[in-house]
C-alpha cells in the first residue's frame, strides 16, 4: 500500500479522478487509501455500468463528504435530497456538472465540470473516464486548488494501469512553506471562493513577505507523470507575483520525486534569467522544495586577504545526498591573487605557535587551491551543521590552513516560551574584536540557549535578545600571544527599540508594478533608536567581566524611491556608551571601546543603484584607534522590486565579495 505525505504530492492531481470508478479496483484503492487518510477505508456508492444519471442537468455522485459543504456556493442549489450524508462521515466525493452520462463504462461529465474529494478542489469544462481501461481525461480550463496552491491546466491525462499521463500548459503558484499541509487539509468555502477568481496567477498588488521566499509562480509547456515522478524539459519558477520581467528560474530536465515524507526534485543546467537579458547559470541537484534556503549563484568571486591573500574564484558542486536527510556541499577555489604574486602571507612560520606573527613565505602549487565544504542533516530533531574551510592543499601547512566549526541545535520549549538550544565545537576560528584587531580561538566546545522576541506596541518596533552559554575554550591570552584554556559562562541581554517621531506611513502595505525598486512602501520620517544591552561573564580562574551599554540616535529616511534619481536616503547615527569593569582572560571577547556611534548611510545614485554604507566609529579617549571606523563595510548595489545584486568590500578584516538576494510576496 502505498501511504505517507509524500505520496500525496505526487498524485494530488489524481486524486478527483480515481473516484469516478463506482467499482473498487485493487489499484485505484491503493492510491486513495495512501493519499487521503492512511487509517480510513473508503466506502463507495454503487452504481450500474448501463446506467444513465438522472437529472442530467446538473449530475452529481457523491459517496462520503462533510456535511457542512452542502449549504455553500459550490453545491449551488439543484442538490439531490439523497446527498445529505451521515455525520460520521468524515470523507465523501461530489462530482457536479451541467451534464452527466455513462456509455459502455464510460462516464462522460460535460460543462462545469466541478469535483471536490478529500478536502481537494478541481473544475474543468469536460471529464471522462473509461472504467474499463482505468484511463481519466479532463480538458478545457481545468482549475485546481490545495489550499494556498493554485494550477490551471489545459488538458490531463492518466492511466491508473500504466501509472503514467501528462498535463498540458501547466500554469500555477505555489506555497512551498505549506505545500505538505495543503495536500492533506481539508477544504473550506475559502477555497472555493479563491478558485472562482483564479482567473489570472499574476496579481495586480502584492505584500512583501521578509526574509523568505514561499510564493512561486510556475509554468511548463508539458509535465509528464511515470510512477510517482513528475517530469518536465523545461519549467520556469518566479518570486515575482507581478510579473515575470525582473527575475525567473529556468530550470531544466526537472524531476519531482518523494524521500521520506519530503518532495524533492533535481534537475540538469539551470538559468537565473535577470530582465530577460542576463542568464546566469546554476545547478540545483537534488534539493527540498523551500527555495529560499538554496543559492541560486553557484560561481562565488570573493576578496579575502587575510586567509586567501586577496581574489579567489569558487564554483559550488551539486549537493551530494551522504545519508538519510545528511547532504554534502563543496566549493573548491581557486585563489587568484595569491597564484598571481607566488607567495602568500596568510601563514605563520613552519613550527611556530598558530597566535604568532604571519610571515611572508613562497607559494607552491598546492596553495593556490582551497576548500570550502558544508554538511547539514537532521538526528532526532536536531539541525546539525558542519563548516569547513581549508585554504591550502599544501599537508604541510594543514594545521595553520584548516578551520572548523559545527552546532547543533533545535527550538525547545522553556518557561512557556520558545527558546533555540544548541551545541557547539570549533577549531581556529577568527573574531574581529574592534580596536583590538583580530583574535584566534584555537579551539572549545560549549553549549548555549538563546530566544529572541520582535513586536510592536503603540507604533514602536521593539526587539528583544537573551542568551545563556557555557563554553571550554583555548585561545589567544589577552595580553601575550600565547595560548590559554579556561572555563567561560556568559549571560547577555539586549533590548533595541524604534519611536516614530515624525513618520509619514504609507497608505496601505502592498504595491503594485508601478514599484520597480523596492519589495515595499518606504516609510518616511524620523524617528529615533535606542539599544540597551548588558552583559555579565565570568571564567574558570575567578576574573570576570560586565558591562551595561546604552545608545540612542535618530533614523531619518526620505523620499520614495520611485523616481530615477536621488528618490531615497537613509541615514542612522547612534552613540554607543558602555559602563563596564572587570577584564577577561581572553583577546577575542575583551570588552574595550566605551564610546562608539554606529554610522549608517544609504543613497540611491540612478535607477536600481544605490550604495550602501555602515560603520562604527571609535571615540574612546585612551584608544589607538581614536578617530578611526573599526568595523566597516561599503556596498554597491543593483536593487529591483524581486531581487537585489551587490559588490562589497569590509576595510576592516579586508575580505569582500558579491552579494545576491531575492525577495517574497503573497
Amino acid at each position: 500500500m502505498i501511504s505517507g505525505i509524500s505520496k500525496k504530492a505526487i498524485f494530488c492531481s489524481l486524486i478527483f479522478f480515481n473516484i469516478l470508478q463506482p467499482s473498487k479496483s485493487a489499484e485505484e484503492s491503493q492510491i486513495i487509501k495512501g493519499i487521503n487518510n492512511r487509517n480510513t477505508q473508503l466506502s463507495w456508492s454503487k452504481i450500474s455500468n448501463e446506467e444513465t444519471l438522472s437529472n442530467p442537468s446538473r449530475n452529481t455522485f457523491i459517496n462520503n463528504y462533510e456535511k457542512n459543504i452542502f449549504n455553500k456556493k459550490f453545491l449551488k442549489k439543484d442538490i439531490d435530497p439523497y446527498l445529505v450524508t451521515n455525520k460520521a462521515n468524515q470523507l465523501e466525493v461530489i462530482i457536479q456538472s451541467d451534464k452527466q452520462s455513462e456509455i459502455n463504462d464510460v462516464i462522460y461529465a460535460e460543462g462545469n465540470v466541478s469535483v471536490s474529494f478529500g478536502g481537494k478542489l478541481l473544475r474543468a469544462d469536460n471529464l471522462i473516464y473509461d472504467k474499463f481501461n482505468k484511463k481519466i481525461n479532463a480538458t478545457g480550463n481545468i482549475a485546481l486548488i490545495l489550499g494556498d496552491q493554485l494550477f490551471r491546466v489545459s488538458q490531463f491525462e492518466y492511466s491508473f494501469i500504466s501509472k503514467k499521463g501528462y498535463l498540458l500548459d501547466v500554469k500555477g503558484k505555489i506555497n512551498t512553506n505549506n505545500l505538505i499541509d495543503d495536500l492533506s487539509s481539508n477544504f473550506s468555502l475559502s477555497d472555493s471562493e479563491k478558485l472562482e477568481s483564479l482567473i489570472e496567477l499574476k496579481k495586480k498588488e502584492v505584500i512583501n513577505t521578509p526574509n523568505k521566499v514561499q510564493n512561486w509562480l510556475f509554468f511548463t509547456d508539458k509535465m509528464t507523470i511515470d510512477g510517482d515522478k513528475w517530469k518536465s524539459k523545461k519549467a520556469i519558477f518566479s518570486n515575482d507575483l507581478l510579473e515575470l520581467k525582473q527575475v525567473k528560474l529556468v530550470i531544466n530536465a526537472l524531476e519531482v520525486f518523494p524521500i521520506d515524507e519530503e518532495i524533492r526534485f533535481k534537475s540538469s543546467l539551470n538559468y537565473l534569467i535577470l530582465e530577460e537579458k542576463i542568464s546566469i547559470p546554476f545547478w540545483l541537484g537534488s534539493r527540498d522544495l523551500d527555495f529560499d534556503k538554496q543559492s541560486t549563484n553557484r560561481w562565488n568571486l570573493g576578496y579575502e586577504n587575510l586567509d586567501k591573500d586577496g581574489y579567489f574564484i569558487g564554483r559550488k558542486f551539486n549537493s551530494i545526498d551522504i545519508a538519510d536527510d545528511f547532504f554534502l556541499d563543496l566549493e573548491p577555489q581557486f585563489l587568484i591573487q595569491r597564484s598571481f604574486k607566488g607567495n602568500t602571507n596568510s601563514f605563520v612560520n613552519k613550527g611556530e605557535s598558530i597566535t604568532s606573527e604571519k610571515v611572508k613565505r613562497n607559494a607552491i602549487f598546492e596553495d593556490y587551491f582551497a576548500l570550502k565544504s558544508q554538511v547539514k542533516g537532521r538526528i532526532n530533531n536536531w539541525d546539525l551543521e558542519i563548516d569547513k574551510n581549508l585554504n591550502s592543499f599544501d599537508f604541510d601547512k594543514f594545521s595553520d590552513a584548516f578551520r572548523f566549526k559545527t552546532k547543533l541545535n533545535k527550538e525547545i520549549n522553556f518557561l512557556d516560551t520558545k527558546w533555540e538550544k544548541s551545541f557547539y565545537g570549533i577549531y581556529r576560528e577568527r573574531v574581529w574584536n574592534g580596536s583590538l584587531g583580530e583574535a584566534e580561538i584555537y579551539s572549545g566546545f560549549g553549549s548555549k540557549l538563546q530566544k529572541e522576541n520582535n513586536w510592536l506596541v503603540n507604533g514602536i518596533e521593539k526587539k528583544e535578545s537573551f542568551s545563556l552559554g557555557l563554553a571550554n575554550i583555548t585561545a589567544e591570552a589577552l595580553n601575550t600571544k600565547n595560548l590559554i584554556t579556561n572555563l567561560k559562562g556568559n549571560l547577555f541581554y539586549s533590548l533595541d527599540q524604534k519611536f516614530p517621531i515624525f513618520i509619514k506611513k504609507p497608505k496601505n502595505k502592498s504595491i503594485d508594478i508601478s514599484y520597480l525598486y523596492i519589495p515595499q512602501p518606504v516609510t518616511k520620517g524620523l524617528s529615533l533608536k535606542t539599544r540597551l544591552e548588558a552583559s555579565y561573564s565570568f571564567y574558570e580562574n575567578g576574573d570576570h567581566q560586565e558591562y551595561i551599554a546604552l545608545g540612542i540616535g535618530p533614523e531619518l529616511m526620505l523620499g520614495n524611491f520611485k523616481n530615477k534619481t536621488f528618490d531615497y536616503t537613509r541615514i542612522t547615527l547612534l552613540p554607543f556608551y558602555k559602563f563596564d569593569s572587570g577584564e577577561s582572560v581572553f583577546k577575542f571577547d575583551q570588552n574595550y571601546e566605551n564610546f562608539t556611534i554606529d554610522i549608517s548611510f544609504d543613497q540611491q545614485l540612478y535607477g536600481p543603484i544605490i550604495l550602501k554604507s555602515f560603520g562604527i566609529l571609535n571615540l574612546t579617549n585612551d584608544s589607538n584607534d581614536y578617530g578611526e571606523f573599526i568595523d566597516s563595510k561599503i556596498s554597491l548595489n543593483w536593487k529591483k522590486r524581486s531581487y537585489e545584486f551587490g559588490i562589497f568590500y569590509q576595510p576592516h578584516n579586508q575580505a569582500g565579495g558579491i552579494s545576491f538576494s531575492l525577495y517574497g510576496f503573497k
